[in-house]
């Protein structure tokens, strides 16, 4: 028999042919074996058979890498023969999917051809052609989706791939960093952590060592830990960005001014301190010439500064507005007054110690220029009323017929210090009422030559005192401090001084506490005060904290008033106890109030007493301050236990003995509480053996 032709194996119906019923076998048919499938041919037919299932198409599982779609815009892997048909499913499973790919083929062999050698490809599926039958099934109108909503590319079961983020290589986070940002990390560093961290390496010395972080150059904190060599180093790296520098204390520095162009690196300063160091008279020179920008001008203390420093300041330096001088002994009024007449706004001036300042033209300057708001004349012996007139009143200036008093604008100054100035008395002091409105502090401690009619004059005339010096001033009396109370500073005063002003007591003080209730710094020692101004003292921090809010469970009191009271002989323990008590009281509300939680003391007062009480009251403070009001009040109640037993001990007649007995174990007491730190004691007479001295044994 003749091989067949690939033309007769492939029956195509033609418009002549009737169909046959559905009942009639066909007998043109050629019947194929289905040849079995062995090892990686059947894993393949299984799967190809799983992705030509339509109702896969819309899962979201991916195809396997078997079934290749090659990009045609069919369907040919799902079966269009029709149930009766006995070629519909037979050459479905036979053969790889892998050229499936939406082809319609025919069989190219008859089923006598050899298996080894056939005519046409094994993988090619057959299916028979019928008009009634159609051959190819049309797109889709909407193609489906992405899991993503991303339109997919090729056919309908292909899915886009997700490409993976692909990390930098090496990646170095502090070198691949900003410069900007490092210097701004590297300027929460503490000078010495910034020289540390240099030695880590090359970059990091040039970065470290960089000018950003040097601008503000303040050696007071490290000064003793730094060499002369290292200081240099960073002044001459940090070059031109320094504008503060601030090199008070650094002796070390003597031999180093002139070399590594260390002066010369500096020329774009603003805040110049040299106050303690050992420098010629040629280098202030020169760092005063190479900045014109300076503003604060720190020379206290040094020998090398002199008139002709002040010289070349005044012609070179006219932005200067703050200066200090101080002990400077070879400058004197000449060159105060090139600083005067050459900087125009100048509003600090420090100059304790200073000769010259019976000048009354120097004065007569500083009067017209009008703009000092601080002066400091500690110490300056040449001060006299005339030129304190000069420099508050003018010279010739007009004078007002009804007051008899020079008709001049308001001064400036805010403060004014004339510590130890004996040559002013009543009458220059006087020359302040009315023309100082703005004075905030006034110190005219140590004035031997002051009386109650100079301040009973100028305190209501400063409505805006807040510091008050008059230590010291053996001639003042109660009526200075009641005229205090009844002036319109009282409620703004903070700070007050009465040491060693003998005349002075309770009648005094005792209308300054009621009524300035912000004071925070109040120094009476070497007084007549007695325990009734502790007293007044203490009830005016508990109105204070009536009025404050209520501390919360992680605030802790806060000191409030510093007193200072020790050498009063007045003062007894009696009065220390009641500010000790005050300080330790919680307040516990009426049994019908709203409000039922107990209140504690947000300020509290620090006192200053008798050496021998000192260190209970220290003790006691300490407590307070950390919130532990229990072991306060304690310890407070035992050292008036101890106190009065002691004071018992001391009167004579019965019971002398016993009495001093009891003394001795409420001494006891008080050690193993001082001893207990917290309160909590470990035990009574754990200690009593180290106490007892070595006479404590006669055998041993």
């Amino acid at each position: 028999m003749e091989p067949l032709s690939i033309d007769s194996v492939v029956v195509e119906s033609t418009r002549d042919a009737s169909p046959s019923p559905p009942g009639t076998p066909l007998s043109e048919a050629i019947m194929i074996e289905k040849p079995k499938l062995k090892g990686r041919q059947r894993l393949l037919n299984g799967l190809q058979r799983m992705g030509s299932s339509p109702s896969l198409a819309g899962l979201s599982r991916t195809r396997s890498h078997s079934l290749r779609s090659g990009g045609k815009a069919s369907m040919s892997c799902v079966s269009l023969a029709s149930p009766g048909s006995p070629y519909g499913n037979s050459y479905d499973s036979s053969y790889s999917s892998e050229l499936s790919n939406g082809f319609s083929t025919a069989p190219t062999s008859v089923a006598n051809s050899p298996p080894s050698s056939p005519f046409w490809d094994e993988r090619t599926r057959l299916r028979m052609r019928t008009p009634d039958i159609p051959s190819t099934v049309p797109l889709p109108s909407a193609r489906p989706l992405s899991r993503h909503s991303i339109e997919t590319d090729g056919d309908y079961f292909s899915r886009p791939m997700k490409k993976s983020v692909q990390k930098r290589p090496n990646f170095s986070f502090w070198g691949e960093m900003p410069a900007e940002i490092r210097m701004q990390i590297l300027r929460y560093l503490e000078p010495k952590e910034i020289v540390r961290c240099s030695r880590v390496s090359k970059s990091w010395h040039a970065m470290c060592f960089d000018g950003q972080l040097w601008s503000d150059l303040d050696t007071s904190d490290f000064y003793r830990d730094i060499t002369a060599k290292a200081l240099v180093n960073i002044i001459t790296s940090a070059g031109p960005f320094v504008k503060d520098l601030n090199l008070r204390g650094c002796v070390q520095l003597k031999e180093q001014w002139n070399k590594n162009g260390f002066i010369e690196a500096c020329r774009n300063l603003e805040n110049f301190s040299l106050e303690g160091c050992r420098i010629d008279r040629t280098s202030i020179h020169c760092f005063l010439l190479q900045n014109s920008r300076l503003v604060h001008v720190n020379l206290s203390g040094l020998a090398g500064a002199t008139n002709a420093a002040m010289k070349i300041l005044a012609s070179n330096c006219p932005r200067v507005e703050v200066l200090n001088i101080s002990w400077c002994n070879n400058i004197d009024n000449r060159g105060l007054r090139n600083v005067v007449e050459g900087c125009p706004k100048l509003r600090d001036l420090r100059a304790g110690e200073v000769r010259g300042w019976d000048d009354v033209e120097l004065m007569a300057e500083l009067f017209k220029r009008n703009t000092l708001e601080r002066l400091v004349l500690m110490n300056c012996d040449s001060l006299n009323d005339d030129s304190l007139a000069a420099l508050i009143e003018g010279v010739d200036e007009e004078v007002d017929v009804l007051t008899d008093r020079p008709i001049v604008p308001p001064r400036k100054l805010k403060h004014l210090d004339l510590t130890r100035c004996r040559s002013i008395t009543d009458v220059g002091l006087k020359t302040l009422v009315d023309n100082v409105p703005f004075l905030e502090g006034l110190q005219v401690s140590k004035c031997g030559g002051l009386t109650d009619d100079s301040l009973m004059a100028l305190l209501p005339t400063m409505p805006v005192l807040t510091h008050l010096d008059t230590e010291e001033l053996d001639n003042l009396t109660n009526e200075v401090m009641k005229t205090l109370a009844a002036s319109p500073c009282a409620p703004h005063l903070r700070h007050l001084c009465i040491s060693y002003c003998e005349s002075l007591g309770d009648a005094g003080m005792l209308p300054v506490l009621k009524v300035c209730s912000k004071l925070a710094s109040l120094e009476m020692d070497n007084t007549r005060i007695s325990d009734l101004v502790l007293t007044e003292a203490a009830a005016s921090m508990r109105n204070r904290n009536r009025t404050a809010r209520g501390l919360t469970a992680s605030e802790r009191p806060e000191v409030g008033l510093r007193i200072v009271a020790y050498d009063c002989a007045n003062v007894t323990w009696t009065g220390v106890r009641e500010v000790l008590s005050r300080n330790a009281e919680i307040t516990r509300p009426a049994p019908n109030a709203i409000d039922r939680n107990a209140t504690y003391p947000r300020e509290i007062i620090s006192l200053k007493c008798f050496y021998n009480w000192q260190p209970t009251v220290e003790e006691h403070t300490k407590r307070v301050l950390r919130g532990d009001f229990a072991a306060a009040a304690r310890l407070e109640r035992k050292w008036a236990d101890w106190m009065m037993l002691n004071e018992e001990a001391g009167v004579g007649g019965a019971g002398a003995r016993r009495r001093r007995r009891r003394a001795r174990e409420a001494q006891m007491m008080h050690a193993d509480e001082e001893e207990s730190g917290a309160g909590v004691t470990g035990g009574i007479g754990r200690r009593r053996r180290a106490r007892s001295g070595p006479g404590g044994c006669v055998v041993m």
